[in-house]
């Protein structure tokens, strides 16, 4: 009898392109894909650890699988499995945990394991994890996102990606390009290129120790050697987002005028803190050229409120640096705390009510920036791409630079590049 199987990502767009991809590895050998609040007979779930709640989220979701399907297989795997193997495991019901170097030989460890047996920890030294594994979301055939490169050199204060996926690594250019055919012949129109840290393309064990290869090469040879229509680059450091990229993207017919740029601080003393290898004037000045070569280009920043260390005038330095950029949205983070992180060794820890208050503040600012930049477009032509996406009668779209487009549902328009009013 065929085994059924759910599976839920936490986290970031890698790891549902991952999720996604394990997902078909399951039903190419056997398992028949289920809903995650279908009954199942294994439940997956890929992890983040970015935050405290991805943690508890975690948690709370094993728990309703041990109420809902009380014999089912669990199945952890990701990042907070990678980081905290033990503590997962001690996790009532969890059946299976699956480090960075496991988790796509799941395969061969669900053959293996029964409901009865002792948790079962398959994990690494990070240090060992030095291998690509290319995956690739699929969302509802529209829009795909590509990994290109995994891990992390960087050595940021507060954060543990690269305990969780060690060193940065990456595919090579022609398997990338191959991969994109493949995609391309299932009918999609738009990948997002997406990484770790994606500037750091070219990297890793599949490719010469001279580094010949990188992510500025990447996208030239996207641009023209490809049948997908359009192509975004989903988040990439400000110190690795080169003037040539910058002014490639300008004039590519294919890469949408869209880029997204994490700043963390417009402190420059919380950016020392937080080893971040750049100042805000770099940050100011990347952004002054995107715009003064492209007016319409949508930008959305990564910020970090509540940092240890965070006074009343460095969070209010970061609102102006912010309120007077010429960006479109944010994403806004509060600080949590990680565990073998030295941002645990800086005083003093900001309250976490005054964290929220900061977290609040900055996203009333990111909705005023995306109610502005879609004001400035209202009556110009775009081109959209609509998802095929049926809710109530309603669909969505995203024009190039990035603009959310709900109208009535059309069936013709699934999966089309449409020229649109805004």
């Amino acid at each position: 009898m065929q085994k059924t199987v759910a599976l839920h990502t936490l986290g970031c767009k890698l790891n549902f392109s991952e999720t996604t991809t394990i997902g078909r590895m399951l039903e190419n050998n056997g398992f028949i894909k289920k809903e995650f609040d279908e009954q199942a007979d294994v439940y997956v779930i890929n992890t983040c650890s970015v935050t405290d709640n991805a943690d508890k989220e975690c948690r709370q979701l094993v728990r309703r699988i041990n109420r809902k399907a009380p014999e089912a297989l669990v199945v952890i795997m990701g990042c907070y499995a990678q980081l905290k193997p033990k503590e997962i495991a001690a996790i009532p019901g969890v059946n299976l945990v699956l480090g960075a170097s496991e988790k796509f030989n799941i395969v061969t460890h669900l053959k293996e394991l029964a409901k009865n047996d002792a948790t079962k920890i398959c994990s690494c030294d990070i240090e060992d994890v030095n291998s690509f594994t290319a995956t690739h979301s699929v969302h509802e055939r529209t829009r795909v996102f590509l990994k290109v490169q995994d891990g992390c050199d960087y050595s940021c204060s507060f954060c543990t990606i690269p305990q969780a996926r060690g060193k940065s690594r990456s595919n090579t250019i022609d398997e990338v390009l191959a991969e994109v055919e493949n995609i391309a012949i299932g009918g999609a129109k738009e990948i997002v290129l997406t990484g770790i840290n994606l500037g750091d393309f070219g990297k890793g064990i599949k490719v010469t120790k001279k580094h010949t290869e990188d992510f500025f090469s990447l996208i030239k040879e996207l641009d023209k050697g490809t049948q997908i229509e359009r192509f975004r680059i989903s988040s990439i450091e400000p110190n690795l987002l080169s003037n040539d990229i910058i002014e490639f993207v300008a004039n590519s017919k294919k890469f949408m005028p869209h880029f997204h740029i994490p700043l963390q601080s417009g402190s420059n003393k919380t950016l020392a803190a937080m080893r971040r290898r750049y100042k805000r004037e770099l940050y100011a000045e990347k952004v002054g050229l995107i715009k003064l070569l492209m007016p319409h280009c949508c930008i959305g920043v990564d910020v970090i409120v509540g940092f240890p260390g965070e006074t009343e005038e460095d969070f209010t330095e970061t609102y102006n640096f912010l309120d007077t950029l010429d960006i479109s949205y944010l994403h806004v983070f509060t600080y949590s705390e990680r565990d073998n992180t030295d941002a645990l060794q800086i005083q003093p820890i900001v309250p976490m009510h005054i964290r929220h208050d900061r977290n609040k503040s900055l996203r009333n600012l990111s909705y005023a920036k995306m109610q502005n930049f879609t004001a400035k477009h209202i009556g110009q032509k775009r081109k959209v791409l609509f998802e095929g996406i049926n809710k109530n009668k309603m669909m969505e779209g995203y024009s190039d630079n990035y603009i959310k487009i709900s109208v009535p549902y059309h069936a013709a328009w699934e999966n089309q590049i449409i020229d649109w009013t805004i």
